[in-house]
Formats: structure tokens, sequence, C-alpha cells
């Protein structure tokens, strides 16, 4: 955990090199999105298990502070579905005995939206030139940079699935071992293509000569993405979800994001109920949050999806005398069935290794990005020739209807697979705006499913229970995500505070940590303050 305080700007990020690339770009004078998209290339760079071009992800800002331009903004840079893909695509592969088809392999990836995304930020909002932006990324590929343990250790235990792909064993594992901790780690094709986007911007990515690497390992491994699909990739503007924390309002992404509305949600249902530091880690909030949780995670599965597909009723799903009927409900020391709140048991999902990085800049802008590759690694799968990795995106889908996904998540129809289609995501970028509408914190994680209801918790500690900002990063987390009815606690938790639980009727597990959460939050007798989780690897740094 790293902790300072801020007299500019600051960088949080899972990954201290490409938080550091971030801190330079501020103290260049770029804005807050010019060091966002700076990180995100550093990160394609130096943090291969979720960093990434082959990916997508969300981007949130608060921006245009200092050029009389204030606004919010939620760019949707969220992988789709190839052309080819049908909603029965994985029923039929493991029917035919291939099995994880939408989890390793070709077939598993969907079009990747990470460089539009990027690219299409800093030509909206950034003050800077693409070259400046990604050159750091490229000196990182191009000379090297020290393996971390961290990354040689994720890289060791995934050697059995990474090395079935040749391009990925040469990469990742010369002479068949995991790049070495403490080695100058160069990747020679990554730098080429980074060359490539800095010369030719998007096309560069996703027509030409990288484009056609992409295509042939398709082809020559069964998956499905074509030329075609990366040429009509976009990325796409759409409009933040707002919502009220009593002393301010939190910002986040809409569909295909899961993230706002059920923050939104959340937070309405627990309007409802006076909480103060004294509750923080008692088992009446974790039952009073549980609840919540479980109430607005039966929503999630059942009506959220792409938005540019399917109807995902968010003006019923917003409405406060529906949310504040499911409130009422909430008994304070008895649990609920999620049952009650399903309309069908078996309703129409995603990983950890996503990656969330938050940025403000000397003007107070504050840019909240999350992206992932899915699964720790994607799909495996390596592009010859340009060096980097798909994503694995496709399981985000229903892929199995009635089954459970990666992470348990049990979903319907909303979120079949059809061509061209995003799948939903838990991935919920935020910034919180004090009453003034200044910014006053930037906040996410990975983690899934968990993403959304650790958000929650930090925002409440940091708004509504009067924590710190390390201590409402470091508390303990739980989980509830309405199927399976159990509820997840970290494992710091007291063994007494899970028996009571126990006794208000909750069926519970344990899981050993929650998140790599990044935060940066505006205190008023500190200053900025950012907060690098201490569950992760990650660092903060601050401009000069």
């Amino acid at each position: 955990m790293f902790e300072k305080r801020a007299s500019r700007g600051a960088v949080a990020a899972a990954e201290p090199l490409a938080a550091a690339v971030g801190a330079k770009i501020l103290d260049d004078g770029g804005n807050a999105i010019d060091a966002a998209v700076a990180v995100g290339f550093a990160l394609a760079v130096t943090y291969p298990a979720a960093g990434n071009l082959g990916g997508g992800g969300f981007l949130v800002g608060s921006i245009g502070r200092g050029a009389g331009q204030p606004q919010q903004v939620a760019l949707d840079f969220r992988e789709k579905a190839p052309a080819a893909a049908t909603s029965d695509m994985y029923v039929r592969a493991a029917a035919a005995g291939v099995k994880n088809a939408s989890l390793v392999g070709h077939l598993a990836s969907g079009v990747p939206g990470s460089v539009s995304g990027l690219l299409t930020a800093q030509k909206e909002w950034g003050s800077l030139p693409r070259k400046k932006v990604i050159e750091p990324a490229l000196a990182l590929a191009r000379d090297g940079f020290e393996m971390t343990k961290r990354t040689h250790r994720m890289l060791a235990g995934a050697k059995s699935r990474m090395l079935r792909f040749e391009a990925t064993g040469e990469v990742f594992y010369p002479g068949g071992d995991a790049v070495p901790a403490g080695e100058n780690f160069v990747q020679t094709d990554l730098s080429t293509t980074l060359e490539t986007i800095i010369e030719k911007g998007i096309p560069g990515f996703y027509d030409g000569e990288v484009a056609d690497h992409l295509v042939v390992e398709m082809k020559r491994g069964g998956g499905i993405i074509s030329a075609q699909d990366l040429l009509d990739y976009r990325s796409v503007n759409r409009k933040p979800i707002r919502f009220s924390t009593g002393k301010g309002n939190g910002i986040s992404m809409p569909p295909p994001s899961s993230g706002g509305i059920c923050l939104l949600q959340m937070y309405r249902m627990l309007s409802h109920f006076a909480l103060d530091r004294s509750d923080a880690e008692s088992p009446e909030l974790y039952h009073l949050l549980a609840e919540v949780m479980r109430r607005s995670f039966a929503d999630r599965n059942q009506y959220l999806g792409d938005p540019d597909f399917v109807d995902c009723q968010m003006e019923r799903l917003e409405k406060h005398a529906r949310l504040d009927k499911r409130a009422s409900s909430i008994n304070p020391r008895k649990a609920s069935s999620s049952s009650q709140f399903l309309e069908d048991l078996t309703p129409p999902k995603e990983s950890e290794q996503t990656t969330h990085y938050s940025v403000v800049d000397q003007q107070g802008n504050g840019v909240a990005v999350t992206t992932t590759l899915n699964g720790s690694f994607g799909s495996r799968v390596l592009v010859p020739g340009a060096g980097f990795l798909l994503n694995n995106e496709m399981d985000d889908f229903t892929a199995h209807p009635g089954k459970p996904n990666l992470f348990g998540l049990i979903q319907g129809s909303a979120n079949a697979v059809a061509p061209g289609k995003r799948p939903l995501s838990s991935m919920s970028p935020t910034v919180w705006l004090d009453k003034s509408g200044d910014v006053r914190a930037v906040l996410g994680t990975p983690g899934g499913p968990t993403i959304i209801t650790n958000v929650l918790q930090v925002l409440l500690g940091l708004n509504r229970l009067g924590l710190s900002p390390e201590i409402s990063v470091t508390s303990p987390k739980i989980h509830h995500q309405c199927l399976p009815d159990s509820l997840t606690l970290e494992r710091a938790i007291p063994e007494k505070t899970e028996k009571t639980l126990q006794t208000f009727g909750h069926r519970t597990g344990r899981r050993g940590s929650i998140g790599d959460f990044q935060l940066l939050c505006r205190t008023q007798k500190r200053g900025w303050v950012g907060v690098s989780d201490s569950r992760g690897g990650g660092g903060v740094t601050y401009t000069k």
C-alpha cells in the first residue's frame, strides 16, 4: 500500500512502472486523459496478465476543468462478438468434445476494443500528441523492464495452458520456463505494434499488418474474428449513470456495464438506513450490505446486457419507488431468499484479472479506467508477429444457458451471444463528485462481479462511514451476487462475525482476498491521498 499527499496530480495503478508513466505525462503538461491513455498502453507492456492491447474496457471521467468545458464522460470500448458468432456456438463446441472453448484458445476471443478506446479518448479529450503518450510504453517494450516477482509467479502458475500456444511460449517461456523475476524482459514484436499505432493511429491496429497478423492467427487456430470485424469496430460514447451518495454524486458506467446501475440501486436502498463509523465491520452492516447486493444482482442477472441489442429496462431499474419497496423488505436480522427476487431460477457473468487505474490532474479532473482480458492472460493466445495476448471475453456472454460461468454467475437471454454484441460486464470505473461538482475521489478495482460490491464498500466507507482512504480500501470485504445464494467473506473477517451472520440465515464461504483497489481521494487535511491496495502489487505516483 502506498500513500502520500499530492500537490498537483496523481496516478494509482496495479503496476508501479505504469503509474510512473502516467505521472510523468502529467508533469510534462498532459491532462488526466493523456495520463490515462499513457498508463493504458504501459500496462499492455508491463502487466500482461490484465493490461492489454487485445482486450477492452470502460473509461469514466469528470473532465474539462481548466479548458472551460467541464463534462462527464463514459466511453465504452468493450469487446464485441465477431460477426460469425452464434448463440449456441459453445454448446456445439462442447458437444463436439471441445471443452472450455469460451475460455481458452482462439474461439474465446471477442473483437478487441482497447486500442480504439484509448485512442478515441486521446483524440476527443487529450491535449498531447499521440506519439507523446504512447512512447513510454514503446520504450518499455523495446528496451525492456525488470520482470516483477508478481508477474513471474503468475506466469509460472499458468504455464501448462500458456504453453499450448507456440507464440505465447516463445515470448513468456524462453527455454520452457517463465521469464525469471529480475531479468530484463524485452518484447520486440509488441514494440513494433506500438510503433505502428504511433504512426497510423486506430487504423494501425484494426487495418494493415497488425490486423493481418491477428486474422491469420485466427484462421490458423480455428477462431472467427475476421478482417471485417476489425474494420467495423468502434468505441461508443455513452451517458454516465449518476447516483446520489448523500454528500455528493457518483458517476459510473452504464450498460453494457452492470456497475453503474447496481451502485445506484444499492446506494438508494442503503439511504433508508442510518450508518456510522461504529458499523464498519459489524455483522449487522455486512448483513445489510448482503441484502442490498442480493436484490441488485437479481436485476443484473435478469435484465442487463448490451443496450444496443436489448432493452435493459433502465427506467424500471432506476425507479425510486421500486427500490424503496425492496429496501423496506429487508429484515435487519434475517437473510432473504434469492429466489423471491428472481422470475426464473436459471436466469439469463467475469475474471479477477481485470485491472483498474485512477488518475487526477492539476486542474482537478478525474479519470477512472478499468480494462480486461477477462481471465488471467486472456485466451492465452499471443498473436505471432504482433506480440499481444487476446482476450477470452466471450465467456462473459451466457455461453451455456442456465449454467454458471467462470465466476459462478448464472445469466439469461439478455446476455446471450449475438454477432456484434458486447458482453455484460461488472467493470465499474467510478468518480465521486462533491456537492459543488468537484472531483472528490476516483475509484475502481478488478475482481469480476466483486468489482461492483467492492466499489460500493469503499465509496460507502469514504462517504457515509467516515473512514480514511486507507481504511476504506483495506477493510475486509464481503460479496453477494444473488446466485449462488451464498455470502462470501474475506479471510480477515473474524469467525465470531461469520457465526453471527449464519444465525441470521446466511450460508457463508471464505476467500483469501477481494480485489486490487486503486483509489485517489481528496481529503480536507491531507489533500489528494492515493491508496494502491495491499492485496496487489501496484503503486501510486505523484507529480513533482
